[in-house]
């Protein structure tokens, strides 16, 4: 690769880094991959509204919290034609790339940050080279920076290359909050897609290293449960109550006393709790955040009915009422084999890869598998591959940063296995 291309993309995630946004507030990201796309020039490029299918769309914001980005957008000059499509929580574009006969190859890569501060002490990349995070509280501590850069350079590649087909490069919104891959697939332009590939850095893996396809990524779901009681002075009258407070704990104890299954791995945790006016008052209301995964979409679905078992029971017990609502979920898929060996095959032959992994367990969840799912349905391939890239602490940490050697690592990988495909269309 060269080192003008070298240099761009280094710009591009670098750009990106320094103007994160969370789920479906993706506006200043959106902008800054569209003009690159076109840029690059592509024969369709869907933004926002046309790329997705908004009844579908999950864990959306409320209307003054995306009123708020967009205000915040505007005042960084982002383009009107882009803010039209993309305001109310419709973030994301897909580009397409007719390139003649051949299979249709898409590319899916998410743009979101993690909702926490980034670290300014040095030592730190971004903070020392002068591209930290420019909105506090808001940081890509996850690689979602790296990943759209890569996957421009691809659709660069795959226009100047020699791919006999049609590309297509789904730039996801709200993966972090899994509310973005379903809305993308019911969109439609997931549905003539034969062979899907999706990516992330690191994980673990460093510079240098290509994992071919993962399995076991674990199906998951976001939950919210509101309990409400009755208040009541905690001191001279506290019988007549209906405590919140005490469901609440009562559901937070027996949510983790739920059995684990016999045909595989659960999880379930409640990572958040808002509620209550004060020490002396029987507490009315109270909001609890949680989620439960398994290693199969069934055994998800085991653990949710349990969950929501548990928190009824709860609320009866303490003569209260408990509204639940799923946020956002996801199903679990495996990659393809027939591609995940494809992908192997490809990095091995790659100079600046140096390992090559075949296979590796996920232990995470991802809402790809909603876009894995509809191609392996209508008979098509997918994988999801890792790009190796040195990380000095783990993801979703405040000094998380990526090794930029691995823009190009991703890059020379992807599209040389978009062109691989056509050519031998496993």
């Amino acid at each position: 690769m060269s080192h003008d291309v070298r240099n761009r993309l280094s710009g591009i995630r670098r750009a990106l880094h320094r103007h994160p946004e969370p789920g479906w507030r993706e506006l200043q990201t959106t902008e800054r991959v569209v003009e690159e796309i076109e840029r690059i020039g592509v024969d369709e490029l869907a933004i926002g509204r046309d790329a997705l299918a908004s009844d579908h769309r999950m864990a959306v914001p409320d209307d003054e919290e995306l009123a708020a980005w967009l205000d915040r957008a505007r005042e960084a000059d982002v383009r009107e034609d882009v803010l039209e499509k993309t305001a109310a929580g419709h973030t994301g574009c897909v580009a397409v790339l007719e390139c003649g006969e051949g299979p249709t190859v898409g590319l899916r890569v998410d743009l979101d940050a993690v909702s926490m501060t980034e670290s300014d002490e040095p030592g730190h990349g971004p903070a020392d080279e002068g591209f930290r995070s420019e909105h506090e509280g808001y940081m890509h501590a996850c690689g979602h920076d790296a990943h759209p850069t890569i996957a421009l350079g691809v659709l660069e590649g795959i226009k100047h290359g020699d791919f006999s087909g049609t590309f297509k490069v789904f730039f996801q919104p709200a993966e972090e909050i899994s509310g973005g891959g379903k809305p993308l697939v019911e969109g439609g332009y997931v549905d003539d897609v034969d062979y899907l590939l999706a990516m992330h850095v690191g994980l673990g893996n460093p510079t240098g290293t290509i994992v071919s396809g993962v399995r076991k990524p674990l199906a998951m779901a976001h939950l919210t449960a509101t309990f409400e009681g009755a208040s009541a002075h905690a001191g001279t009258a506290p019988n007549a109550g209906a405590n919140a407070m005490q469901a609440v704990a009562t559901a937070i104890q027996n949510a983790y006393a739920i059995p684990r299954h016999a045909d595989g791995m659960t999880r379930v945790n409640l990572g958040r709790i808002e509620g209550g006016t004060a020490s002396n008052v029987i507490a009315e209301e109270i909001t609890i955040d949680g989620e439960v995964r398994g290693e199969t979409t069934a055994l998800m679905e085991y653990t949710r009915t349990e969950l929501e078992r548990v928190l009824y029971a709860a609320a009866e017990m303490h003569d209260c009422d408990v509204t639940l609502r799923v946020i956002s979920e996801s199903p679990r898929i495996d990659s393809d084999p027939e591609l995940r060996d494809l992908i192997g095959a490809v990095a091995r032959g790659i100079t600046s890869v140096d390992t090559v992994v075949p296979e590796r367990e996920f232990g995470g969840s991802e809402d790809v598998t909603y876009l894995m799912e509809r191609v392996q349905a209508n008979g098509g391939l997918a994988a999801y591959l890792l790009v190796g890239t040195d990380h000095p602490t783990d993801h979703h940490t405040p000094t998380f940063d990526v090794d930029e050697r691995s823009l190009d690592i991703g890059v020379e990988v992807i599209a040389e296995a978009a062109s691989e495909i056509a050519r031998r269309r496993p």
